[in-house]
């Protein structure tokens, strides 16, 4: 459960947060520690920085221009009685140790450094400025100066240690306790004050995040999208408003792509059933026809022999143009058949497919004509164009009646060539306007004979990848009207 709890990334954030402010609060501890201690520093060398001179002339030990060693010895016996945190030295000219106050088995330097005691003689603001401790051979203290018997005639230094030993066990006693009790209440206090507002501020952060989080599991669960991310939350919000209007259009956007697939397997398994459906058909009629032959040749006259064979041979020349429309639809589908457009006459296009229609409409006993022909110019590809209208008039003739007419029109529409073909047949059901270019459709009541159901779908991608589209309605009197718009060709002067 402890482990499950430190996988959040709330309780990560809050963890991390713990960390660093007892990181920064370790490091301001000790920081404020040592700000003290230099400030302390200061201010006592501030202080007490004319002491070693006012020892001097108070004590009077300078006598006839000569410094007073008995008024001396009584000086370290005083000081170390009623001022025991100070250390009186004497030096040479040379920072060498003449005598002391201090405890004579603690002395661990015969000479100090006179850099220091320069740098303060000749600049008495210059402090904090530590100089020797003579108590150990690396500490430096803060001290005062004077030099002996006076400044114009300097045979040595008195030098005083501000904070000696006995002041550092005093401090080590007084200050370690209590300033360790007021660093760690300071630092208890911006732990606790730092960690709520930390915790409250992870709190809203991450409470966005989790509902986030939520609806990805939900979206993962199967439920579709709570809201679509629109561009004033794009442009307006935070990086978590953008992350979750971008989620909702990745997930709607998804849900969408998953619908169209499963149409698409849909449709899939649809044409493979028909397809299959349509094979075997003409496979069977052919299979039937031969095996009738080879089993009765003997008894069957020339006229059955010939008619048997025609027949088989009508079901392979029917399954070849199955197959030939099953592998253009393909090609058409995959982009491999691309159009090569160029501009010509759209009515002379028409003359000649109308022309070459007639005798198929005669055998039908359907007029064919063209009733409007505009002179407009398309850019399209002609092979295309011709297959599309090939398609659109013999459907025209085959659902016409006898006696009937088959019309077209080809009309400019301003920035399209629209050309119509119009049958005096039925109509189209309502029903099956919408599926009439679905692949392997067959509208209510119509005949599988010799009809695979592909026409008007290779049609349609035809005028698709010529950038021009392909429509049907029922007309206004009766029958169905196609229409076939394209592109016009732009003319350059």
């Amino acid at each position: 459960m402890a482990l499950s709890l430190f996988r959040t990334l709330y309780a990560r954030l809050a963890l991390g947060l713990f960390l660093l402010l007892v990181i920064v609060g370790a490091l301001f501890t000790v920081l404020s520690l040592y700000s003290v201690r230099e400030y302390t520093a200061a201010v006592n060398q501030e202080l007490n920085r004319d002491l070693a001179r006012n020892l001097v002339s108070d004590r009077n030990l300078v006598t006839d221009g000569r410094l007073n060693r008995d008024a001396l010895k009584q000086l370290f016996e005083l000081y170390m009685t009623i001022n025991p945190s100070i250390e009186i030295y004497l030096l040479d000219r040379e920072g060498r140790i003449l005598s002391y106050s201090a405890d004579p088995d603690k002395i661990k330097r015969n000479r100090v450094s006179l850099e220091p005691i320069r740098t303060l003689l000749a600049d008495p603001a210059a402090f904090p400025l530590p100089g020797d401790d003579p108590r150990s051979h690396d500490r430096r203290k803060v001290f005062s100066v004077t030099p002996v018997p006076s400044e114009a005639n300097p045979t040595g230094y008195l030098y005083v240690v501000l904070r000696g030993e006995e002041y550092d066990m005093a401090e080590s006693m007084v200050h370690s306790d209590r300033l360790l009790q007021m660093g760690a209440g300071a630092l208890a206090v911006s732990l606790f004050v730092g960690l709520l507002a930390g915790l409250l501020f992870f709190h809203l952060l991450t409470r966005r995040l989790s509902r986030l989080t939520d609806r990805v599991e939900r979206f993962e669960a199967g439920d579709a999208p709570a809201a679509v991310g629109n561009e004033r939350t794009l442009s307006q919000g935070d990086d978590i408003d953008y992350l979750g209007a971008r989620f909702d259009q990745m997930a709607c956007r998804i849900e969408a792509q998953l619908e169209l697939l499963k149409d698409k397997d849909h449709q899939r398994r649809q044409l493979v059933a028909q397809v299959s459906h349509d094979l075997r058909t003409p496979l069977a009629s052919i299979q039937g026809y031969l095996e009738a032959l080879k089993i009765k040749q003997e008894s069957l006259s020339l006229t059955e022999r010939r008619r048997f064979l025609d027949v088989a041979l009508a079901e392979t020349h029917r399954l070849g143009r199955l197959l030939d429309e099953l592998f253009e639809l393909a090609a058409l589908e995959a982009r491999e058949k691309q159009p090569s457009p160029e501009p010509f006459m759209i009515a002379e296009l028409v003359h000649d497919v109308v022309q070459k229609h007639q005798p198929e409409a005669e055998r039908a006993s359907v007029g064919l004509r063209i009733a409007v022909a505009a002179p407009v110019m398309v850019r399209a590809d002609i092979a295309m164009t011709e297959r599309i209208l090939d398609n659109l008039i013999s459907n025209a003739i085959a659902h016409s009646s006898e006696d009937s007419d088959v019309t077209l029109g080809i009309h400019d529409t301003g920035s399209s060539a629209r050309v119509t073909v119009a049958d005096a047949g039925p109509g189209i059901a309502p029903e099956d306007i919408d599926h009439l270019f679905e692949p392997f459709y067959q509208a209510s009541g119509s005949s599988r004979t010799g009809h695979a159901g592909l026409g008007l779908a290779i049609a349609q991608r035809m005028a698709e990848l010529q950038q021009g589209r392909l429509a049907a309605q029922n007309g206004t009197a009766k029958g169905a009207e196609f229409q076939l718009w394209l592109p016009v060709a732009t003319v350059s002067h």
